[in-house]
């Protein structure tokens, strides 16, 4: 009995994980990139704007005043005047958003309880391990703009405080990170491993088994001619 129907059985729960996480992070990825509450921005200290209802928000697209009787954006429409990191962090979140797409295709359909035809399980694996490899891209996109964001807007205007959609980003992050790394450490085929293992210990047991006989020593052939 071979331990190969377990190891794939174990491969295969972990691909389905991997893409449950995929999915969870790259939902977080979209909803870092459409939402404008990355961080929380205040003139004086957050417990005296808070009293006084002077909060803003920033994020990539525009720059927020929220108060109890008015939530007003500002739209940072002029790309070219717009500080470094603002600019960094919408292309590549843009980038991740855009490349979870396809990530999440390619490992879904190399599920193995989806068939497309005759495909050979090595065309599902090389399918799968690419869709890992785009959704730790997608996770590197997240982190840098996730932690590049606020430093940026901290140098730039000082006080604030993470909002949600920075939670969104890192959550989505972490998620995309774990499950690109499972689905492509689990999108293997071991049974060419396991194939030469079983081979090699049959070939030993059927020629060093303890019930096969020993051949004749040849001293002995050689003792009864004379």
């Amino acid at each position: 009995m071979t331990a190969k129907p377990f190891v794939a059985m174990a491969n295969s729960c972990l691909q389905v994980s991997g893409f449950m996480m995929s999915c969870i992070g790259w939902v977080g990825i979209l909803i870092a990139t459409a939402t404008n509450d990355w961080v929380v921005t205040c003139k004086y200290g957050m417990n005296t704007c808070k009293k006084m209802d002077e909060l803003g928000a920033k994020g990539l697209w525009a720059e927020c005043v929220i108060s109890t009787a008015l939530y007003h954006c500002i739209s940072l429409t002029q790309i070219l005047e717009l500080p470094a990191y603002i600019q960094t962090s919408r292309a590549l979140m843009i980038t991740g958003s855009l490349l979870g797409l396809p990530a999440v295709g390619m490992v879904l359909t190399a599920m193995p309880c989806i068939s497309l035809g005759d495909e050979p399980q090595s065309a599902k694996n090389k399918r799968s391990v690419l869709g890992g490899v785009l959704t730790l891209l997608v996770a590197l996109c997240g982190a840098v703009s996730t932690v590049w964001f606020p430093i940026g807007a901290h140098n730039e205007q000082g006080l604030m405080s993470f909002g949600f959609s920075l939670y969104a980003g890192w959550v989505g992050t972490a998620f995309s990170l774990l499950g690109g790394a499972l689905i492509a450490c689990c999108s293997t085929e071991p049974s060419q491993n396991y194939n030469n293992h079983d081979n090699n210990r049959f070939y030993y047991s059927k020629s060093q088994g303890p019930g096969s006989p020993t051949p004749p020593s040849t001293n002995h052939a050689k003792s009864a001619h004379v």
